[in-house]
């Protein structure tokens, strides 16, 4: 029975801001080290920065392959070619891993789950990621505690006590009450939803209060 060669995915990435480099750089040294092994390719390549996903077109495809065992390994230059994050590395290595398909980062060959050390050193991040969780969680919900505790308020404030919105309330007001200005066209003016407009009117209500047209 003759086997058919192995089928690795190289993924080479390059940021927006870095106008200087050249993912050429990236896959030729990946293109010799998978020639060597007489292995089957198919290249796939991002201009974009780690965190956006959207504009990673070329990354999308690879998933969608990977999921349709389209490939046996993806190969990368280094790990943050290819994750924005160590959560993000290790949630796409277990698709990986659920798909049979093995991963590999040339510059770092302890990051290689088809070996024993690789899936080692895979769940030891594993194990660091979640006490990072544990802890950033634990800081947050601190925080929030001490914020409350001296009386600031938490989260976002409402759009009403944003810089600037009491003087534009107070130049819509004459417009609404007028029938001039509509409340679609008033919350559009103010930057609110027709809704929250609705609450203010009920709180401060400009006379008349204008027409829902």
């Amino acid at each position: 029975m003759i086997r058919r060669p192995v089928r690795v995915a190289l993924y080479a990435r390059v940021s927006t801001r870095d106008k200087d480099q050249d993912p050429e750089l990236q896959l030729d040294a990946m293109r010799d080290y998978v020639r060597t092994r007489g292995w089957d390719t198919v290249e796939y390549v991002d201009t974009a920065a780690a965190g956006d996903l959207t504009h990673r077109t070329a990354w999308a495809r690879l998933l969608a392959d990977v999921a349709r065992r389209r490939v046996d390994r993806v190969l990368v230059w280094k790990l943050d070619r290819a994750f924005r994050s160590t959560l993000h590395a290790l949630a796409t290595l277990r698709d990986f891993d659920h798909a049979g398909v093995g991963f590999a980062a040339l510059t770092q060959p302890e990051l290689d789950t088809t070996s024993a050390t690789g899936r080692l050193v895979f769940t030891i991040l594993a194990a660091v990621a979640e006490m990072e969780r544990e802890l950033i969680a634990d800081r947050v919900r601190e925080g929030m505690r001490h914020a409350a505790r001296q009386g600031k308020q938490i989260g976002r404030p409402p759009v009403t006590a944003r810089a600037g919105f009491a003087g534009r309330w107070k130049r819509v007001q004459p417009d609404l009450a007028a029938g001039r200005l509509s409340r679609r066209q008033a919350a559009r003016r103010l930057g609110i939803g027709t809704a929250t407009l609705a609450r203010l009117l009920a709180t401060d209500p400009a006379p008349g209060g204008g027409t829902d047209g």
